[in-house]
């Protein structure tokens, strides 16, 4: 506990104190978020706010939790998923910033990038860390599930699935971070619970966040971009993997769940139909918007879903 809130406020201090400095070095670099014409109109005056401010969330992150590492070498590969996805994330930032566009990276670019990651990451933790595959199914106690021979394709669909929800969750002001300020609190918990040793990281995730959330609450000064919500992403299902819980996700993460399935939805739907829409927009945060609620209420209402979910899966753990 003791070695969880030094992380924690190491990471909350220098997120928060570091926030100024970042905004005003990604202004300088005319680092500036470019909003898409066809996203809600109310958005377009957010064009020009600072983006990539992720990289202050991982660098909090780390800072919280590296000098735990020798303590606690489980948080290491995590750190490298984090890293690593944040990696990608900051190259697709880096394309729309500098060719003035919403939209970066191919998907296919992506994808291709994001499946090696993963697969390298799945494979070291069974090869070489030596940590089950299978997964704690929630509420049976002491019971794991093992898909044999799917474990592999399972495990990256839900790992994709998971990074890619955590991405499209990102498009209103705090949305993202509070959110995954949540579930990275739960994580910690759970860890403390079963003693899978990841809650300094965890936390120190909590504490960056909480820090960002200074500037990134409405109105946003700053935005993570991708170079933040991919590094989210990769760290909600990277924890989830060191502690054998992904079957969590779908509960704790439930928002990435149905940001991602309403994006599914709604291009499946549009196809087969001949351009009919389920929803006015998505992902589903836009669709809320678009019924008249305002973005702070759709965000508080995300983050009460979020908390509920991640006590009721906390009690899915013993």
């Amino acid at each position: 506990m003791t070695d969880s809130l030094m992380a924690l406020i190491i990471a909350f201090a220098l997120s928060a104190a570091l926030g100024p400095v970042m905004i005003a070095g990604l202004k300088k670099n005319k680092a500036r978020q470019t909003v898409r014409d066809d996203g809600p109109g109310a958005h377009l005056k957010k064009s020009g706010t600072p983006t990539m401010g992720g990289i202050l969330i991982i660098t909090a992150t780390i800072a919280g939790a590296i000098y735990f590492a020798p303590q606690y070498p489980k948080i290491i590969p995590i750190l490298v998923m984090m890293l690593s996805f944040g990696l990608v994330g900051f190259w697709d930032d880096f394309i729309k910033i500098k060719k003035l566009r919403s939209l970066g990276l191919r998907a296919w670019q992506k994808l291709v990038a994001q499946l090696i990651i993963t697969a390298v990451f799945i494979y070291y933790l069974s090869a070489v860390m030596d940590i089950s595959l299978a997964q704690k199914i929630p509420f049976a106690e002491g019971k794991y599930l093992d898909m044999g021979p799917f474990t592999i394709p399972i495990l990256l669909f839900v790992a994709l699935g998971t990074v890619n929800g955590a991405n499209l969750t990102d498009g209103l002001d705090g949305l993202h971070s509070s959110v995954t300020a949540l579930i990275a609190v739960t994580f910690s918990v759970m860890s403390l619970g079963i003693g899978a040793g990841i809650s300094p990281l965890a936390v120190a995730m909590a504490g960056a966040l909480l820090g960002f959330l200074v500037y990134n609450a409405y109105p946003a000064r700053i935005f993570m971009g991708d170079t933040g919500s991919l590094a989210l992403g990769a760290f909600v299902f990277a924890s989830a993997y060191l502690t054998q819980t992904a079957l969590f996700i779908p509960i704790i993460a439930l928002v990435y769940v149905a940001e991602a399935a309403s994006v599914l939805l709604q291009v499946g739907y549009f196809k087969i139909s001949g351009g009919k829409r389920i929803f006015k927009m998505s992902p589903l945060h836009h669709h809320f918007e678009l019924c008249g609620f305002f973005e702070t209420k759709v965000v508080s209402a995300f983050v009460i879903i979020t908390a509920i979910l991640c006590a009721i899966a906390l009690l899915g753990v013993w």
